[in-house]
Order: C-alpha cells, then sequence, then structure tokens
C-alpha cells in the first residue's frame, strides 16, 4: 500500500503536526490563551458591515461544531470529543419557543457518541454523524430530555481519528452525503478515504460521489443549480503560504479533486506522482489562503438581509494552527455570479487579535428569520448575526 511515508517510517514524534492539526496551538489553548475570557465583552472586536449585529444566541457547550436547524427553530449541534472523554461526545438542543432571537436553553439531548460531529435534520428525523456510523433519531420533537433509540443508518465507515470527525446533510435528492477525510496529512488514500460519500436515506446504494477530497468538514446545495459546494483543506508543511485552502463544485459525480497530487487550480504536489492526466482533475473554483481551515458553508436564501446577499455563500474559516503568522477565524462571504463563485471577501472578522485568537468560528446556519448563527468549539458557544436598517 503507497501510504504516508511520515507516518509509516518516521518516529512517533514526527506525526505531531500532521496527528494533530485542526487542535489549538500549544501557546493558544483555552486554558491559557491571553484573550481568552468574556465572550459577550470580546464580541465588541468583531467587524462586520454596514447594518449587521452580532449577539450571543447560547452558551454553555463543550465544543459547539456543526449545526442543524429543525423544523420548529429548535438548533442541533454535533461536538468533536469521544467516548470516554469528560464533558464531551455530546450532541446538544437549543429550543427557541418564543422566537426571541435567542436560544431558551441548552439541552444535551445524546452524550457518550463517537466524535459526534456531525448532524443533520430531514423529514422530523435528527441524524447523528460519529466517527465509524451514521445514526438516526426518528420523530425528535417533543422528545427532546427523553431521546428516542437510534437506528443504525451505516456502521461501516473507517474508524481513523485524523481528519475522522464527520460533517453530514441530507442533498435536495433525499440523500445522506458525508464525507471521509484522508487519515494523514499526506498520503494516496485508499479505499473510502479522501472522498465525499452518499447513500439513500436507510444506507443502502452507498456510492463515493466525489474523490480527491483531503478534508472537507462543510458543504451545501446551490439554491437554483443545485449543484454541490464543499470546501476542503489543504495538506500541511509545506510552508506558510501553500496550498491554498479550496471552494470546488460538483458537476458530476465522481469527480476527481486532486489530493494528493494537486491542489487548487494548478499546485503540484512533488512527493506523489500519477499517471492521471490533468484532465482528469476538476481543479477548485476559489483559492483561499493557506491554512485558515475552512469548514461550514450556508447558501443564504433568507429575507433579512439586503437582497445582494441571495444565493450567496458564508464560509466558516476556524484558524490555522501552524502557520507565522496565524490566519483565518473569520467568517468569509463567496460572491456568485450566475450560479458560479467568482470572488471572495471578509464578511465578519475580530476573533483574532494581534496573532492571538479568542474565538474559532466552526459552522454557520441560517435560520428562519433570516438570521445566521455561528458555532464556535473554543469558547463553546453560537453568535447570532443580525441585519437591520
Amino acid at each position: 500500500m503507497k501510504f504516508c511515508r511520515l507516518l509509516c517510517f518516521f518516529p512517533a514524534f514526527f506525526l505531531l503536526p500532521s496527528v494533530f492539526a485542526q487542535a489549538p496551538p500549544p501557546a493558544f489553548t483555552a486554558a491559557n490563551n491571553p484573550l481568552k475570557g468574556d465572550v459577550e465583552q470580546n464580541l465588541s472586536n468583531i467587524k462586520l458591515p454596514a447594518g449587521f449585529s452580532i449577539a450571543l444566541y447560547a452558551s454553555g457547550m463543550e465544543e459547539a461544531r456543526s449545526m442543524a436547524m429543525g423544523d420548529d427553530g429548535t438548533l442541533y449541534v454535533g461536538t468533536r470529543g469521544a467516548q470516554g472523554a469528560p464533558a464531551i461526545g455530546k450532541v446538544y438542543a437549543i429550543p427557541n419557543a418564543n422566537g426571541d432571537n435567542k436560544g431558551d436553553e441548552v439541552i444535551t439531548i445524546l452524550e457518550g457518541l463517537n466524535y459526534p460531529n456531525g448532524v443533520a435534520f430531514h423529514d422530523g428525523d435528527l441524524y447523528v454523524a460519529e466517527i465509524n456510523r451514521i445514526l438516526k433519531y426518528e420523530n425528535v420533537a417533543g422528545k427532546l430530555h427523553a431521546m428516542p433509540a437510534p437506528v443504525v443508518i451505516n456502521a461501516s465507515l473507517p474508524n481513523d481519528y485524523m481528519h475522522g470527525w464527520k460533517f453530514i446533510n441530507i442533498g435536495p435528492d433525499n440523500k445522506i452525503y458525508v464525507p471521509v477525510g484522508a487519515p494523514c496529512n499526506m498520503c494516496e488514500p485508499e479505499g473510502l478515504h479522501g472522498t465525499i460519500l452518499r447513500m439513500d436515506l436507510d444506507g443502502s446504494n452507498l456510492e463515493v460521489y466525489a474523490r480527491g477530497v483531503r478534508n472537507s468538514v462543510g458543504f451545501d446545495w446551490h439554491p437554483s443549480s443545485g449543484e454541490l459546494w464543499f470546501t476542503d483543506n489543504g495538506r500541511d508543511l509545506l510552508g506558510d503560504n501553500i496550498p491554498p485552502e479550496e471552494l470546488n463544485v460538483v458537476t458530476t459525480a465522481g469527480q476527481h479533486f486532486g489530493f494528493p497530487y494537486r491542489y487548487g487550480k494548478t499546485i503540484l504536489d512533488k512527493e506523489f506522482t500519477t499517471t492521471m492526466g490533468v484532465n482528469e482533475f476538476t481543479p477548485a473554483i476559489l483559492e483561499m489562503p493557506a491554512h485558515n481551515a475552512g469548514l461550514g458553508i450556508e447558501f443564504y436564501n433568507g429575507d433579512q438581509f439586503p437582497a445582494t446577499y441571495t444565493n450567496q455563500l458564508f464560509a466558516a474559516y476556524h484558524g490555522s494552527w501552524n502557520r507565522d503568522p496565524i490566519d483565518g477565524y473569520k467568517i468569509r462571504l463567496m460572491r456568485f455570479e450566475n450560479n458560479k463563485a467568482v470572488s471572495f471577501e471578509d464578511f465578519a472578522t475580530g476573533w483574532l487579535q494581534d496573532n492571538s485568537y479568542w474565538g474559532r468560528p466552526v459552522d454557520v446556519e441560517q435560520t428562519q428569520d433570516g438570521s445566521l448563527l455561528v458555532s464556535d468549539d473554543f469558547n463553546g458557544v453560537i453568535y447570532r448575526i443580525s441585519y437591520a436598517e
């Protein structure tokens, strides 16, 4: 098997930059970060376009990660934690029965799960993606304090920790989509690794929908074209500025998006050669700064924001862990014209201050009133971004 040379042959201590990718750098852990403090006070640092404001929607969670909105306005929040780890491995529910722009309470509805990062809501059912399996909890409305037993949709996904935490969503074709990251910093993935999978709602008809995907932790479908757009995180150890982070689109099932041979539009990885021709790869549509860790994305189709935001894409950038200076820690807006991404710009910044961060955005989720929720796993909170004339 052609596998990651670092993983196979180097001593364990050489693995640290790869194995713990996405973790905060040692200098800025939750315990000793110089900016760690009162979140509401720190919100004054956030910069937004004119007319927009940000407020705290909910707090008191451990590692608030991917989000899904229920039909009744309840927000479901996954976490990245393991079975047996204190206060992690949980899924939360945040109802908003009175519609007052703030969560009523934070309810721990599930715990003891294996890195339940991904959550999705469809036809009254809650889907949860652990590292190695997908669970469905049926008809959860009114059952937040006593969840039903899960139905196991698929229990055959790879069980690797590295890039193993899953995003999950239900497509307009009523199929489950879930990525399987490469189990390495750089390697030639085999089997289901380095892909985006799709399957029927009952787990049948599993197929590889996209290949050459190193680590996608967020995707969404364009409201008009129905095409799947996704973020992908580039490899480490090539320097501070390459390879770029990617925004990609799947136009035909089975496309190959480059990993580990190509990055962005044209960058080649000299460590890996292939007999595949250049036309067999699908290049990125947009290239973003390296090591910014683009995660959750959401197309906006609400009516609260100005019309210029309709069908535009919001993306959460978790921030770098091994770049000097550090970068990311923001929400970007991807501008679309004629259903295609043409540019990107900063939308919400300020979690990064003087080469230190006080928050790490993970996912974005539109609410029923057209505002935008942002999860932050560093503080265990959800923010609400709204617009008023």
